[in-house]
């Protein structure tokens, strides 16, 4: 999607020529000087158009305005949240009537938060899966001008918006691939693509290179399958050399039967869904191959099936990790972290400043937080303030959960270094202490994605989450957003 940022006054706005126009109207007083004030003065007035974020009124061929259709939204206080609801919920009432091009209007200030909001909004009720569908109409919407009063106060956040937008659509396609159009080696592929974008650079290791390195854990998930197994390193590369890297690990499991310790039929369609913490690495990618940042960043993805033949992986197997731990596997159906262990011994070659694994990890973490907030674990206390603080600036939120040492209690095992599950209670948590025996050499976060990567029901798919919380981490962490080349003569650095 094309996504344009302007200064515009009401008046300008009223003149634009879209197929729509969505004006977003603060309480209080408005300045009546254009046909647009006029309008939401009107409706207010009759109380046609409450204050509380989200509401509307639809107004088709006003006087004074060029765009046919009009749609008033109100954004309350004006705060991101505010403006996410009213966004969506202006864009939603316009599917299906054919807006191709759409002007989207603050009526009053807005700060980048504001707009980083609006653009992130439109696009995700904008977007529509058709991938393996065969009749079904490609997304209507292509063209969206976003209006405010000053636009060179707020480049630099509209600049992040509109990259994590494509970052974030990135990962919500391939999220919401079925298996067989998403195997371990189409994965590859996609990340393969991203090298056409400046500082970016992708190797993909197969069942020989992973077996060489050590990798018995991750190879243990992938032997009952017949899609081989792919490791996918990915960097970008928009620092110095010496500046040590963000690694980020996402889990690949490209369809989850669950293994011997097999799940129940009922939704295991959507275990599908079960690579969506690497998705989320290649949205991260996509965007910063837009952004640019001062910043150096690593992606793994260990990705292959998990299922079942007469040579796949039985309970009470031991396998031995690249680290050299052993591990008893008590439960083929807790293979996420047979597979990230690896990961995080792999990163520790890239001497990290941090480390963040995120994967659809555990049940118990949906149940303990739902599907509003993403489960965040992590003995820094400096690394889990930043990603907390940048779920709060994205809207992409976490909330932090405890690694008390006694949770690791239950991974005792009388046959291994540790048993890869722990009882029921605190499933989350005896899953991330799994995990942090594999990070002792750097800062490391843990993101249980398992209530947020994807909606079930009517709104069935991937959520694109949490690619928003990611970038909104690295950009700070860069500290600023380099500003783009000029598409003609530019020279990238190379690649990482």
């Amino acid at each position: 999607m094309d996504f344009q940022l302007k200064t515009l006054t009401g008046s300008q706005a009223a003149t634009e020529k879209s197929d729509a126009l969505i004006v977003l109207v603060p309480s209080g007083a408005l300045a009546v000087g254009d046909a647009l004030s006029a309008l939401a003065s009107a409706a207010r007035a009759a109380g046609d158009l409450p204050d509380k974020p989200g509401k509307l009124l639809s107004l088709y061929r006003p006087e004074g305005v060029a765009a046919p259709r009009v749609v008033l939204a109100s954004i309350g206080d004006g705060v991101p949240g505010s403006v996410r609801s009213a966004v969506l919920a202006a864009v939603r009432t316009l599917k299906g009537l054919g807006t191709k091009r759409l002007t989207l209007v603050f009526a009053g200030p807005a700060d980048g938060a504001a707009v980083h909001s609006a653009v992130l909004a439109v696009a995700d009720a904008s977007y529509v899966y058709v991938t393996t569908k065969s009749k079904s109409e490609p997304r209507t919407l292509r063209q969206v001008t976003l209006g405010v009063a000053d636009g060179n106060a707020v480049s630099s956040a509209f600049a992040e918006a509109k990259a994590t937008a494509a970052g974030i659509e990135f990962a919500k396609e391939w999220g919401n691939r079925p298996a067989n159009h998403c195997t371990p080696t189409l994965l590859a592929d996609a990340a393969e693509t991203l090298t056409s974008q400046a500082h970016i650079k992708c190797e993909v290791l197969g069942p020989k290179e992973v077996a060489k390195l050590g990798m018995g854990s991750f190879a243990s998930v992938a032997q009952g399958s017949s899609e081989p197994l792919r490791f996918i390193v990915l960097s970008y590369r928009g620092a110095t050399k010496d500046q040590a890297p963000v690694v980020l690990v996402g889990k690949g499991i490209t369809f989850d039967t669950g293994g011997v310790s097999m799940k129940p039929a009922a939704e295991m369609d959507e275990m599908k869904f079960d690579m969506c913490g690497a998705a989320s690495v290649l949205g991260v990618f996509r965007a910063l191959g837009e952004l640019k940042p001062a910043i150096n960043v690593i992606g793994l993805i260990p990705s292959c099936e998990n299922m079942n033949d007469g040579k796949a992986l039985k309970p009470g197997d031991v396998v031995t990790s690249m680290s050299g731990q052993t591990i008893e596997v008590l439960n083929t159906d807790a293979e996420g972290r047979l597979i990230l262990c690896d990961a995080l011994t792999y990163a520790e070659r890239f001497k990290p400043a941090a480390v963040i694994d995120i994967a659809t990890l555990t049940g118990a973490c949906v149940v303990a937080l739902g599907g509003v907030r993403t489960g965040l674990f992590s003995a820094d206390d400096a690394l889990a303030k930043a990603l907390e603080a940048a779920g709060e600036q994205s809207l992409d939120r976490c909330w932090r959960l405890p690694l008390d040492d006694e949770y690791a209690e239950g991974l005792k095992s009388n046959f291994a270094d540790v048993a890869n599950i722990g009882g029921r209670a605190g499933g989350a948590i005896t899953a991330a202490k799994f995990l942090q025996r594999f990070t002792g050499a750097f800062p490391w976060a843990h993101l249980d994605i398992a209530g947020t990567a994807w909606k079930s029901g009517a709104a069935k798919g991937s959520t694109g989450r949490p690619v928003g919380l990611l970038v909104a981490y690295l950009v700070s962490r860069a500290g600023a957003v380099q500003p783009a080349l000029p598409k003609k003569g530019r020279k990238a650095p190379a690649a990482a």
